[in-house]
């Protein structure tokens, strides 16, 4: 059975907690080339979503023919139920699955200065879909809310719209149904389909790339849409121009309506995102905990999600408080994968090499701007992506005091401000250390 294979191969390549905590409860049914996974419960459901779903269907594809794969809640129906008036939608005026997950709002986003540009566009299109930022490209590494923005604009536009024909999908679930509709002569019915969405929300642009067909014919969809005046938001995990095998004609309509980044939280954020999942889910985290664990996770909201609910586990399980000291017991394999990960030593080699300058210029006494100001790059990279104090950080430039650290951090802050170009230096770099 393919389930069967996937959990096979998923029990080797995880953690024996996440298996346990995350895979194991999960049940499957299949009907057809259709496999929908049922979770316990919708923070399960959650959290298999944004860590494991997209593992998942690389693993069914590989296993067995497969052409969609669903989650959901609850278990086994002793006979198959119907989907729910809410979740359907066909372009007769009935719903067809519109795939939302129904956390993914505006009021469960937080905002911070990482993604406060891309919520305030998303909120635009949500408001006035079709009449501004068509597309809308939400583009960035793993893990940082470009899904949940995505979803949350769908959820905003059937709220307002409740008629409105609204369809989320993964990129590579279009490449399926398009090779199913050529195998099955069903060409004219998968361009009704998508051709009459009012809000086509496609996850993952860059899994376009080398499929030569799939990208003639969305390219046609795209094309069909935008005529039509409808509305049209994808992300991708990195500026769309740069995708490599993808035509450059639909690069061009990638980024011809409006391109936000999306990057990694800064402390601030990740911690408000911390309280609002603990409050969510119940657990009394604590805003000294909740900075302690973002101050150490600050790669994505994926992992950030994650070590929460190893810490929500750990205290069901021990039914002790949550405090910093069962933060690093739960967490002790994390924060030491991420210490190994992101090092001053590292940043200090990254930064050398992003302005061509030597790893002994950032350390030595020289003053002059071409090394003072990646030096202090550096030190903002070091005090914002590694767990050492400042006193340690100056130690490791060289022997500098911690106030020059804490000066350079606030210095290249206000020059991140003031002037795109180092704010973009700053955003690269921190994409090439943390991803």
């Amino acid at each position: 059975m393919v389930w069967e294979e996937c959990v096979s191969r998923l029990r080797q390549e995880l953690s024996a907690q996440d298996f346990t905590t995350w895979i194991r409860p999960l049940q499957v049914r299949r009907n057809g080339t259709n496999l929908r996974i049922l979770a316990p419960n919708t923070y399960v459901l959650e959290h298999v979503n944004e860590n494991f779903l997209g593992r998942i269907r690389e693993l069914a594809d590989l296993y067995g023919e497969v052409s969609d794969v669903e989650l959901g809640v609850g278990s086994h129906p002793s006979a198959p139920k119907k989907p729910k008036r809410a979740e359907r939608r066909r372009g007769d005026g009935k719903r067809r699955p519109n795939r939302l997950n129904e956390d993914f709002t505006f009021d469960a986003f937080v905002e911070g200065r990482c993604n406060e540009m891309g919520r305030a566009a998303a909120l635009q299109v949500a408001n006035d879909p079709g009449n501004c930022f068509s597309p809308l490209a939400l583009y960035g590494s793993t893990g940082l809310g470009k899904t949940h923005l995505m979803q949350a604009i769908g959820h905003e536009v059937l709220r307002r719209q409740p008629r409105a024909r609204v369809w989320y999908i993964h990129s590579q679930q279009f490449v399926k149904d398009f090779v199913n509709a050529l195998r099955e002569k069903a060409m004219p019915k998968f361009e009704q389909r998508y051709r009459k969405i009012d809000v086509l929300l496609i996850d993952d642009v860059q899994f376009f790339a080398k499929t030569e067909q799939s990208q003639d014919e969305f390219f046609n969809v795209f094309n069909s849409l935008e005529q039509n005046g409808h509305q049209l938001v994808l992300t991708c995990d990195r500026y769309p121009k740069e995708v490599k095998g993808l035509e450059e004609r639909l690069k061009s309509r990638f980024v011809s309506g409006l391109s936000v980044e999306l990057d990694v939280p800064d402390l601030e954020t990740s911690a408000a995102i911390l309280l609002k999942k603990a409050e969510a889910e119940g657990i009394d985290l604590g805003e000294e905990v909740a900075v302690y664990l973002a101050g150490r996770i600050r790669s994505n909201v994926r992992e950030l999600a994650g070590a929460l609910q190893r810490i929500k586990a750990n205290v069901q399980f021990s039914g002790a408080p949550v405090t910093k000291a069962l933060v690093r017991e739960s967490l002790a394999d994390v924060f030491a994968s991420h210490h190994r990960q992101v090092s001053i030593e590292k940043i200090q080699t990254v930064v050398a090499d992003y302005y061509h300058l030597r790893k002994a210029d950032l350390l030595g006494p020289r003053r002059s701007r071409s090394v003072a100001r990646p030096r202090q790059m550096a030190m903002a990279l070091a005090k914002d992506l590694t767990t050492s104090s400042l006193p340690e950080i100056g130690r490791a430039f060289g022997g500098r005091d911690h106030t020059t650290v804490l000066h350079a951090a606030k210095r290249i802050g206000e020059l991140c401000a003031s002037g795109p170009d180092l704010a973009e230096d700053y955003r690269n770099l921190k994409r090439q250390l943390t991803r």
